[in-house]
């Protein structure tokens, strides 16, 4: 595995991972993370072609079960493979396993039983390949690809900010954001109309 650290490319414009709000300075709580706004602008663009399946994008649809975090794993590495970025697949594959993760344990009102099991409910968002809304879901993993990058994203149905915790690195859980920063160029959040989207930049070597 990599680490964000290992790249850098001006082609992305890549600006500073937080301003002056940056709650990494509010270690020992669990802190939400600002959304990503002024993103440049070709970052900016991926981004919105992520959300709206354009270009090279597709889609997996997430289903309410544990078992969907290996299934989105798969697709996406898959799909790199397909890209000849096989060299990403087990940052990609961590990363879009945490995010997943994260949008069933948070997305929806979770009554009760396994975590996620509500989050397919009528009236969330369909995805445009489905004009007619006959499978709506509130979670879908998107994967966008323009050489050598490789955007990544997680659509749920909580328009909820994603909240860093300081790791315990005794503990199970926790740790997922820190994950996700550490095995990816880039991250951030961007509220949509009906939930928002979770986001990770990769870049192949």
């Amino acid at each position: 595995m990599t680490s964000r650290h290992a790249h850098d490319d001006t082609r992305w414009e890549l600006g500073p991972l937080a301003g002056p709000g940056d709650p990494r300075a509010h270690a020992g709580r669990s802190t939400a993370v600002p959304e990503s706004f002024d993103l440049p602008p070709r970052l900016d663009k991926a981004v919105t072609a992520l959300t709206e399946l354009r270009g090279s994008t597709v889609s997996f649809t997430v289903e309410p079960d544990p078992e969907s975090v290996t299934e989105a794993r798969h697709f996406a590495i898959s799909r790199l493979a397909e890209w000849s970025l096989s060299e990403l697949a087990d940052d990609v594959g961590l990363v879009v396993s945490e995010l997943v993760t994260n949008a069933l344990r948070h997305s929806g009102k979770t009554a009760g039983g396994r975590p996620g099991d509500d989050v397919h409910r009528e009236g969330v968002y369909d995805d445009p390949a489905d004009p007619l809304g006959s499978a709506p879901s509130a979670i879908r993993l998107r994967l966008g690809h323009e050489a050598p990058w490789l955007l990544c994203g997680i659509m749920d149905s909580s328009r909820t900010a994603p909240r860093r915790k300081e790791p315990d690195y005794i503990a199970e859980t926790g740790r997922g954001l820190h994950l996700v920063e550490s095995f990816s160029v880039r991250w951030g959040w961007r509220a949509l109309a009906h939930g928002k989207i979770v986001w990770a930049l990769f870049r192949s070597p």
